[in-house]
């Protein structure tokens, strides 16, 4: 398959056409909970016809963290014919489809579909006057071990990784013997092969992603052993979130295909780089790039205003974009993470980062801070509602910062505003800082207030449990 193989339907009839040309005995029903984290249903080929497409099939949200309560647990998942993608993991010949989820009693949209919310974003975005479209670009990075091993309970607290790139395997007898080509710590990025062992496996799930229809360019090793990045093409906000769910499903099966597991695990490993999701972002009216101008790096006034609203919400966004306790371990200096909140061109240091384009077309913000721990919907609502409302009001985010951040001077330093240290922090920065998300109706009270509850739970599991360095450190005080 490639990257022509995107199905795109423009009525019920062609997609029903298309089932039955190309044998589809399942059709699997996607969506995404408040979490992040894709949820299907199979439909068998014999029950999908005119009526259910246009209906909806029935599904308990009761069962979904952070969704329904049990007595009001009926919920309907309405299938989107323009968002279809072949399943090359299924043995039976399978499509996904991504769906809304709708309340069965009003058949509006549920107040807590993340999709739903990327919907109303991208609607609001004509509404607000600044464009009629935002695209989205993330990178985002993963690693890939060989063996992981954990345990959680009330006497033993544990983990343990494995990857043949691993430098602490540098002494490791095996059966084959130790060929000893392996990056160093930080020393992964862009070594070629034999020090690069991951090039196939990377380029297998390239080449799924782009037989699942979403287009694709690169393929790279990242900074940290077993560390690696696929690249894919920007998108409009909802399709680039769709995308991102499938670049996860691919990244996750092809890695399981291999014998291998895949993470998008922050910081799984200490000492080293973690994962990130940068993020590109721009907003176009028409054929023009709003971005685009005559100022600082070559972007427009309102560019400078969309980065002013997402550095004065970056706190509240890290609920979204950094919405793990583990987040915060690779929000820390010293890892190239982007915790200071401040704007460059090409210095990568600073949180928003101005990348140089050799056209006016391609301007555009990257939101260095984010992970691919984010729910994608929200994510890249949240940073949308943050940016416009920097537009709206005029934000300036004052002067860039082009000298390296991590080495000024402590006066100097003291003076930049930082992202969140905890995801603690982030739920109540969000907490007292989201009435920007409100506009337009495009989140709601009840899914932020939901939202906090479901990831303070996160929160108090981490806060309450033993930590096997606190052992290290305390058992003999």
């Amino acid at each position: 398959m490639t990257a022509s193989s995107a199905l795109h339907f423009k009525s019920n009839s062609d997609f029903l056409k298309y089932l039955k040309e190309n044998e589809i005995q399942y059709v699997d029903f996607v969506f995404t909970d408040l979490r992040g984290k894709q949820q299907h249903t199979a439909q068998h080929i014999s029950t999908i016809a005119e009526d259910l497409l246009l209906e909806g099939i029935y599904f308990d949200g009761s069962s979904i963290a952070g969704w329904k309560s049990i007595n009001e647990s009926d919920m309907i998942l309405l299938p989107d014919i323009t968002k279809v993608a072949l399943d090359p993991f299924s043995a039976q010949p399978t499509v996904k489809i991504f769906c809304y989820v709708l309340e069965p009693s009003t058949r509006k949209p549920y107040e807590r579909c993340p999709r739903s919310v990327a919907k109303a974003a991208e609607a609001y975005v004509s509404t607000s006057g600044v464009g009629d479209k935002a695209f989205f670009g993330p990178e985002a990075e993963f690693f890939v071990f060989d063996d992981v091993k954990y345990k959680v309970s009330m006497n033993k607290v544990s983990y343990e990784i494995d990857s043949v790139e691993g430098p602490y395997n540098t002494d490791k007898a095996y059966e084959s013997g130790n060929l000893g080509h392996r990056p160093r710590v930080k020393g992964g990025y862009f070594p070629d092969a034999p020090v690069d062992t991951g090039a196939d496996l990377r380029g297998e799930m390239l080449s799924v992603l782009a037989g699942m229809g979403v287009e694709v360019e690169k393929h790279h090793h990242e900074v940290a052993p077993s560390q690696h990045e696929l690249g894919i093409k920007f998108s409009t906000l909802l399709d680039c979130a769709d995308n991102m769910q499938l670049y996860k499903y691919v990244v996750h099966n092809v890695a399981a295909a291999y014998g291998k597991s895949a993470t998008f695990m922050p910081k799984p490993i200490y000492g080293d780089n973690g994962s990130g999701m940068h993020v590109h972002q721009s907003v176009w009216k028409g054929s023009t790039p709003v971005f685009a101008g005559d100022g600082y790096a070559g972007l427009s006034e309102t560019a400078l205003f969309y980065i002013g609203g997402i550095i004065k919400h970056a706190q509240a966004l890290n609920a979204f974009t950094n919405p793990s306790t583990n987040s915060y371990k690779r929000l820390v200096p010293g890892y190239e993470a982007p915790v200071l909140l401040a704007y460059s061109s090409r210095n990568r240091s600073a949180s928003c980062r101005i990348p140089f384009a050799a056209s006016p077309k391609a301007k555009r913000v990257e939101v260095r801070f984010p992970d691919p721990t984010a729910n994608p919907y929200l994510g890249y609502a949240a940073m949308l509602m943050a940016g416009l409302d920097g537009i709206k009001n005029k934000i300036h985010p004052g002067e860039p910062r082009d000298k390296d951040l991590y080495h000024l001077p402590p006066e100097d330093l003291a003076k930049v505003p930082t992202v969140c240290g905890s995801l603690r922090q982030a739920l109540e920065a969000l907490k007292a800082d989201h009435e920007f998300l409100l506009a337009g109706g495009v989140f709601s009270q009840d899914l932020i207030d939901a939202y906090i509850d479901l990831k303070m739970g996160e929160v108090e599991a981490f806060e309450t449990m033993p930590h096997p360095i606190e052992y290290d450190m305390y058992y003999s005080s």
